[in-house]
């Protein structure tokens, strides 16, 4: 009699324990499955951040602008390989519930500086040609059913448009989309001179700087040379890596982390104890019947193997149910939240985590009964003991 179908029959033997059990490690890898893919959407920005990539931003407050003579001055700095700059227009489509992360870039050096952004070039050329041209992300042109050749109607809930309204007319020249899948393509970027031409206040001034050097060893003596630059003027630096720029604006809504493994770890530690616990309880019930197996030639190693592969298959049918029914949500919540978690996705890590963590619920819930079933002795097993 082959194992593995001994293996079967003892799984199946009470199918309601069989569902309840799984049903439980179902719930314990939807959760880990959807948690880990909305942490990841919300690191995103750190993971995805160049080694080489600085952002300057005011030292009173990211809001706060600075003089564009500041592109210049920055340029000169020695390590410094490229310079671009942004300013954040505060936009939104046809009504404000539909809020679009929008900004005027400079079309020179934005796709130079994030060359990890892919356009083609007969677009991105499209694009530079026209003022009132724009490129927008991938996502996005995907969730508005965007088409190159359409006029948006872009407003701003910050500026006003010398036309007396709040309205700017934009016409698609391209989309573009990141190398890795988790990148944000979730907004859009247009020119900043015809920004500054057509707005009504503001001035001359950018948002931010965006740097990039030509060697990430020299990180902290360019950002020291950039704010040492601005020291003691009417407008000071604050120069940081994008990834520590990123992680401080994620923290401004707490520790996601720790509130990630907060549930994660809560979920676990509940199913540990419930899959235990029916191992036990199931390897209890057969103690007569794995007498009679160690009497019938069965080795102790073997029906130690049975039992660890039983519960292992138990954790993983759970698990994979869960994962897959994780998947479809993520999917699912990924097309509805484009616009605000653009990188929501359940890729090749997380599943490669969900498999580890199988196996491992699978030997910690069944290292105990098989234990208990290596030390059986077959006299005290028919007794019952």
């Amino acid at each position: 009699m082959k194992d593995l179908y001994l293996i079967y029959k003892n799984l199946t033997r009470k199918k309601t324990r069989l569902f309840l059990t799984c049903f439980a490690i179902f719930i314990a890898f939807l959760i880990f499955g959807s948690i880990t893919a909305l942490k990841g959407a919300l690191n995103s920005g750190v993971e995805m951040s160049a080694d080489n990539r600085l952002i300057t931003v005011n030292k009173i407050n990211f809001t706060q602008p600075l003089p564009y003579s500041y592109v210049n001055k920055v340029k000169s700095i020695e390590g410094i390989k490229d310079v671009s700059h942004a300013n954040w227009f505060g936009g939104f489509y046809q009504e404000p519930a539909n809020q679009i992360v929008t900004m005027a870039v400079d079309p020179e050096t934005y796709f130079t500086v994030y060359d990890d952004l892919v356009v083609p070039e007969e677009q991105l050329s499209q694009w530079k040609s026209n003022r009132r041209g724009v490129l927008v992300g991938e996502r996005i042109a995907k969730t508005f059913n965007w088409q190159i050749g359409d006029t948006i109607p872009m407003s701003s809930n910050i500026f006003s448009n010398k036309d007396g309204t709040q309205t700017w007319q934009l016409q698609i020249d391209g989309i573009f989309r990141g190398e890795n899948e988790k990148a944000d393509t979730g907004y859009m970027v247009f020119h900043y001179k015809y920004f500054m031409e057509t707005q009504t206040w503001g001035g001359d001034n950018i948002g931010w700087l965006i740097v990039t050097t030509t060697d990430a060893s020299l990180n902290q003596q360019v950002s020291d040379a950039i704010d040492e630059s601005f020291a003691n003027s009417a407008a000071e630096t604050e120069t940081s890596t994008e990834a520590a720029f990123n992680k401080a604006f994620i923290e401004q809504i707490g520790n996601i982390g720790l509130i990630i493994f907060g549930v994660v770890f809560m979920a676990f530690f509940t199913i540990l104890v419930v899959v235990g616990n029916t191992m036990v309880l199931a390897i209890r019930e057969r103690t007569n019947e794995i007498a009679v197996l160690k009497t019938l030639g069965f080795s102790s190693p073997r029906i130690f193997k049975m039992i660890l592969i039983e519960s292992c298959m138990l954790s993983f049918i759970g698990g994979l149910l869960g994962l897959g029914a994780a998947f479809v949500i993520v999917q699912g919540a990924s097309q509805e939240l484009s616009r605000f978690l653009p990188n929501l996705v359940l890729d090749q890590s997380i599943v490669l985590q969900a498999l580890g963590y199988m196996l491992l619920l699978g030997l910690v819930t069944g290292i105990v009964p098989a234990v208990r079933a290596l030390r059986l002795n077959i006299i005290s097993g028919f007794q019952g003991a």
